[in-house]
């Protein structure tokens, strides 16, 4: 992930923002950890809904939901790349309407998700949005 990062953000994202063979479109989204206040980058696969994106929080379908989650559940101001524009955001989890109108909009992205829901062991994968800090 590391070297995915490097090429995105010293190239604006012509390189990292699709992978060949990948699933679809990828962003950087920067968050702090929970309790260690590390600052990280993920490049994960996004999904566009108007204004906002939003990202799935997946983990591959493990029983657990992935660090970044908590890192943005403890602190939802954060910053997204995408491409070369770096965004302000806020993050936060869809409520069940939205789940409900969001999912088929993130397995038309990438139908593996289907996969990693199904194996995930009754953990209902979050879908967080990534809404304009204003």
């Amino acid at each position: 992930m590391g070297l995915h990062t490097a090429l995105y953000r010293a190239t604006g994202g012509r390189f990292g923002h699709r992978v060949p063979g990948g699933p679809g479109t990828m962003l950087l989204l920067d968050h702090v950890g929970a309790k260690s206040g590390t600052k990280r980058t993920s490049p994960l696969l996004y999904v566009e809904d108007g204004e906002n994106v939003f990202v799935v929080a997946s983990k591959g379908g493990f029983p657990k939901n992935p660090a970044w989650f908590y890192n943005l559940k403890a602190n939802p101001d954060t910053t997204v790349q995408i491409r070369s524009e770096r965004r302000a955001v806020h993050a936060r989890v869809a409520s069940p309407e939205e789940r409900e109108r969001l999912w088929p909009m993130a397995v038309e992205a990438y139908g593996g998700y289907e996969d990693y829901s199904a194996r995930s062991k009754g953990r209902e994968i979050p879908l967080v949005i990534l809404e304009p800090r204003k």
